[in-house]
């Protein structure tokens, strides 16, 4: 049994909460969050032990502590803390950017405990109502300590595999650079693409009505907290700027050939693109979390779904999502039935032919 203290109780905090208490229901979880009603759901799901008004003498006997909020938010919290954390203590976070979080804790006197923590999962959702204790499963658990050999960097370690997460240690510096590039800026590009439809569409809204489903799947993370990357891009801005930069270079070049008509270019760029994109680790989940869904062909007549539901659910499996694709450009099937993990959808795609569907995107 260990008591985990948490400051921030949203997506991120509550799915960690969730999973701390689900791999062991003795654990004690005390936990502040700056409105009432997350503080008080979490009570009441059994998840929360001890709910706290403030970050005071109430986090004091705690075995670790977890900083869930924006990177900003997170040091200002930190400097509160700081009188009652005591010296066997371990505060970290779950913050996108390390070098700022932890300037923080060494200012506020906590170089001693503190080690940064970033597990790269989350959720066009936001907020404790999303929380989820599988957010973590196959997600890398990037944990940053001050110097190598760091032991609170090991008890850290213990948790993320704890949760089904997959640690990796590294410096904070080489951590806030790769981030920038595989998720603050598709994160940012995302947006972009968002507004560039919505300030080109037409009056009735055509161009919203038939997004297709490989628009909305490259622009699903534009939905994410926006409280939350706006502390980030105030917090990593040498980083993305510099791949803003590459970016805007390799778009401007890509409209050149356009206007160019230089298929050949076109072809070699998806050509490359293709081939890197493919040597990608499929297996562990990253910053921007695979969905993990296929779509099925199924006939127009009542039951149709629930027979798809209903087949699964005896076989064990959880289905996280269901959805009727109206454009199915890039997709196929005219019903999509997402996944908590890889495991659970290859299982249920290999039931589902074995039965005579036929599915898309497996």
């Amino acid at each position: 049994m260990s008591k985990y203290g948490f400051i921030g109780l949203g997506l991120i905090g509550g799915s960690l909460a969730r999973a701390l208490k689900n791999d062991d229901p003795s654990n004690v979880i005390a936990a502040y969050n700056r409105s009432e009603a997350p503080l008080e759901e979490a009570v009441k799901d059994g998840v929360v032990d001890i709910p706290l008004h403030e970050i005071g003498e109430g986090f004091s006997d705690c075995d670790v502590i977890f900083l869930c909020l924006p990177v900003i938010t997170n040091a200002e919290a930190l400097s509160k803390l700081a009188p009652f954390v005591k010296e066997n203590t371990i505060v970290t976070d779950v913050s996108s950017v390390k070098g700022s979080i932890m300037k923080a804790a060494e200012a506020a006197g906590l170089k001693s405990n503190f080690v940064g923590g970033h597990p790269m999962a989350g959720s066009e959702r936001t907020g404790y109502i999303a929380s989820s204790k599988d957010l973590y499963r196959n997600a890398y658990y990037i944990i940053t300590p001050f110097e190598d050999g760091d032991k609170k960097a090991e008890v850290l370690k213990d948790i993320a595999v704890k949760i089904g997460a997959i640690p990796i240690i590294m410096d904070a510096a080489k951590h806030d650079r790769i981030v920038a590039g595989v998720s603050h800026i598709p994160h940012l590009a995302a947006a972009a693409l968002v507004e560039l439809v919505k300030n080109n569409d037409y009056e009735d809204g055509l161009m919203k009505t038939v997004a297709a489903g490989g628009f909305k799947d490259i622009t699903r993370v534009a939905s994410s907290s926006p409280a939350m990357w706006k502390e980030i891009c105030e917090s990593n801005e040498v980083n993305i700027s510099e791949f803003l930069e590459d970016l805007i270079g390799k778009l401007s070049e890509i409209r050149d050939m356009v206007d160019e008509k230089n298929g050949d270019y076109i072809a070699d760029l998806f050509d490359d693109a293709g081939t890197y994109r493919n040597s990608f680790n499929t297996l562990s989940a990253g910053p921007i979390k695979d969905s993990h869904k296929f779509s099925i062909d199924i006939s127009d007549e009542p039951g149709a779904i629930a027979s798809v539901a209903t087949i699964l659910a005896v076989n064990g499996i959880n289905i996280k999502n269901i959805g009727i694709q109206h454009n199915r450009e890039y997709i196929g099937g005219d019903m999509t039935v997402g996944f908590w993990d890889a495991e659970s959808k290859e299982k249920a795609a290999d039931i589902l032919k074995g039965k005579g569907y036929i599915l898309h995107g497996i």
